[in-house]
């Protein structure tokens, strides 16, 4: 009986320190991710017309507007708050989670004669960061390619306000378009699959 009882307290000891290290591990990069599909889509396909798609985008791309929204260095209703309660490895993780994950194509309404203008001026100003008609980014450089058309406009407005800093490079060839180029490019954005 003795025997018996000791076995049984050494079983609730061992099974007490196994899930107390099981609760302990960190969680996985699907798990952070959970976090941001109500807005971002399940795997990072962008549902709502006003939120980017985070899958196929660059790690680096994420871990860098993760740490622009937490140091408040880009704007945010949401995000700023929102990434304050992550540290820099998940942000890496969760960067490498949804870099991983399949392009996510929109289906949406464009103009497609803005669209078919925006698309010589993608090539002769933005081709050499946004690879492959948008769908890659040069190192930290987001994947512009099937985004939302509303959330591309938003962003060109928080870039053309002051309030959100552009990359000197892309400036200098932004603030050179005109209004109705700049557009055109975003609808040629947007349309491609």
């Amino acid at each position: 009986m003795k025997m018996k009882k000791s076995l049984v307290s050494w079983a609730l000891v061992a099974g007490c320190t196994f899930s107390g290290a099981v609760m302990a591990a960190p969680p996985t990069p699907e798990m952070l991710s959970y976090a941001c599909a109500g807005c971002h889509g399940t795997n990072g396909g962008s549902a709502g017309m006003t939120m980017p798609s985070l899958a196929s985008q660059s790690k680096a791309s994420i871990v860098d507007a993760m740490k622009k929204f937490k140091s408040g260095d880009r704007p945010s209703t949401v995000m700023g708050r929102l990434a304050k309660g992550y540290s820099d490895a998940e942000f890496a993780a969760m960067g490498e989670f949804f870099s991983k994950q399949k392009f996510h194509p929109t289906t949406q309404m464009v103009d497609a004669a803005k669209a078919k203008r925006g698309e010589e001026i993608e090539d002769a100003n933005c081709s050499r960061c946004h690879i492959d008609q948008g769908k890659d980014g040069k190192d930290d450089t987001p994947v512009m390619a099937s985004q939302w058309l509303e959330y591309l406009k938003m962003q060109a407005a928080l870039y053309d306000s002051g309030a959100r800093k552009m990359p000197k490079d892309m400036a200098d060839k932004w603030n050179k378009l005109s209004k109705e180029d700049r557009e055109a490019l975003l609808h040629f954005y947007a349309s491609v699959k």
